[in-house]
């Protein structure tokens, strides 16, 4: 428990250092290049669906073996031990830098450089932002944190509560595959077919429970949290993903407002089903609201956490 703690308290504080050599940079080198040898490899798209599994495979068997390799040596040493467990957790959560990020996005927009808050947004985001107006700059950058406070701060929290480190590495490992390669376009359709189906699976219980997290502190923005409920069992399939509607429908019905709606990724439209009510009017406020709604989730998840555990204690 107290590792957890700890993890979570560093990751609010300091979040991700820019001079630290994040563990998720490197699997993303890592799924990179299994990506280019596997189209290089493939030819028909029977081959690169194939590859696509090898990719899970390899990726997942690789994350999770060097940081349960590493808590297993140090299993003798009490102290190292619980300090390489705390390092693996606090590189799993996102809270602080998704905060910082999405901030960024707000403080160009409230600056009036539109260019400056798409080329911001574009970092944290997979759809194309060169032709946003504010109004979608806004909801792409509230939609994303939503989305990620369930992929980047409690499903994480989730699998480090269950496993520790090496099954929280897991599901970064995970994540950042469906990230790279889940998009169901021409290009990724068949490589990321696993990928994204694995991603499923692994946020299936995580993202749920996030929605609910997001609509027990609805409150905290003045939202209701049995209307926010509502609208995220309305509109819970109201999206591509079979999980991403659940933080993203929380969100919308703790604010009032409205998400979802076309985007264009790699120059593909893609059309997404709206979700929440247009109640109140995307502003940039809401940005800082979602924001909040990620901090208050995650605090929720942690008292939560902490009370069934001095409860088995």
């Amino acid at each position: 428990m107290i590792d957890v703690l700890i993890a979570v308290m560093i990751d609010f504080l300091i979040g991700d250092p820019y001079w630290f050599p994040h563990p998720i940079i490197y699997i993303g080198k890592l799924i990179r290049i299994l990506e280019n040898t596997a189209r290089k490899i493939s030819k028909s798209n029977r081959n690169l669906k194939i590859c696509g599994f090898f990719i899970v495979l390899l990726c997942c068997s690789i994350s999770f073996l060097i940081p349960f390799i590493i808590l297993k040596f140090t299993e003798r040493f009490i102290v190292l031990h619980h300090v390489m467990n705390i390092i693996i957790i606090w590189t799993t959560l996102a809270a602080r830098s998704l905060h910082k990020e999405a901030i960024k996005v707000s403080e160009a927009l409230k600056n009036n450089d539109i260019e400056d808050a798409r080329t911001k947004l574009s970092y944290i985001v997979g759809r194309d932002t060169k032709e946003l107006s504010e109004k979608e700059i806004i909801r792409a950058d509230v939609e994303t944190v939503a989305e990620n406070t369930s992929d980047g701060v409690i499903a994480p929290l989730i699998f480090a509560i269950i496993g520790g480190g090496s099954l929280a590495m897991l599901y970064k490992a995970v994540n950042t595959m469906d990230s790279m390669l889940g998009y169901k376009n021409e290009k990724f359709y068949y490589i990321g077919y696993f990928p994204a189906k694995v991603d499923d699976l692994f946020n299936l219980i995580p993202a749920r429970i996030t929605g609910i997290l997001i609509c027990m502190t609805a409150p905290i923005v003045k939202g209701n949290i049995f209307k926010s409920l509502k609208v995220m069992i309305r509109d819970r399939k109201n999206h591509k993903s079979p999980n991403c509607a659940y933080p993203e429908a929380a969100a919308a019905g703790a604010m009032g407002i409205m998400l979802g709606g076309t985007n264009s990724y790699f120059g593909e439209l893609v059309y997404k089903p709206t979700i929440g009510d247009d109640i109140n009017k995307l502003e940039k406020e809401h940005i800082k609201q979602s924001i909040v709604l990620m901090h208050a989730s995650e605090i929720l998840l942690v008292i939560i956490y902490i009370i069934i555990s001095l409860i088995i204690i």
